[in-house]
């Protein structure tokens, strides 16, 4: 199983390094941050499968950054740390979106025992969403032998075009960011031309879309990405 990736947003700097020090520890992948808009531009940026975020933050307060973070992936386990303690505090941060809730002081081994109950939860989650086969209008496609049949064509696509599109599919109705593509797809260390990406979707739209310029299932968000609706 590939290491977890989790996100650490905590403004004091000893805390952080501590908390981020322990994850680590675990074998978990950690970037930390230390403001709420820092946090969500690195959550757009790049896949991540656990969020640990404060809720008294600097440029961007930790419930706007948990709304904002749930509009990319309504997935991802977010756990809240805060001073804040009292029952509406708890009350606001799971009506914003988190799966957990952490008041500050805390025991290390209590966080770390919360981090891998999400981290569990959250890739049986994945597990649930992920498909072998999908049919949508006239158009099939099976993403482990690779193999297509479209309304203007059939065949195999290769590694990287099937991942794309399993990655839109299993997505379906949010937008996957470009920067989200280039990561999963290629990695974090290799970032290819994002035309290649647009290559692949005109492939795809070629392949599966009655009219390619107006699409039915494989949308373009100016600016941000793509979107894959079953419609």
């Amino acid at each position: 199983m590939d290491q977890y990736r989790i996100l650490l947003v905590e403004d004091e700097e000893h805390l952080q390094d501590l908390v981020k020090l322990n994850l680590e520890l675990e074998g978990h992948v950690v970037k930390a941050v230390s403001d709420g808009k820092s946090a969500v531009i690195t959550f757009k940026a790049q896949r991540f499968d656990l969020v640990v975020l404060d809720v008294m933050l600097p440029e961007m307060d930790g419930i706007a950054v948990c709304e904002s973070l749930r509009l990319e992936n309504p997935i991802v386990p977010i756990l809240f740390i805060s001073a804040k303690h009292t029952s509406q505090d708890r009350i606001a941060g799971l009506k914003a979106g988190a799966d957990d809730y952490l008041v500050k002081p805390f025991e290390l081994e209590e966080l770390l025992l919360r981090v891998q109950i999400l981290l569990k939860r959250g890739y049986q989650s994945k597990e649930r969403v992920q498909i072998d086969q999908i049919t949508f209008g006239k158009n099939w496609v099976d993403f482990n032998s690779y193999e297509f049949r479209g309304i203007n064509g059939e065949g195999r696509f290769g590694k990287r075009e099937i991942k794309l599109l399993k990655l839109l599919i299993e997505n379906q109705g949010n937008v996957v960011s470009r920067e989200r593509i280039l990561e999963t797809i290629w990695g974090v260390d290799v970032y290819p031309s994002t035309r290649t990406i647009d290559n692949y979707i005109l492939n795809f739209r070629k392949y599966f879309e009655k009219d390619p310029r107006n699409p039915q299932y494989i949308h373009s968000v100016r600016g941000v990405g793509y979107k894959f609706i079953n419609a």
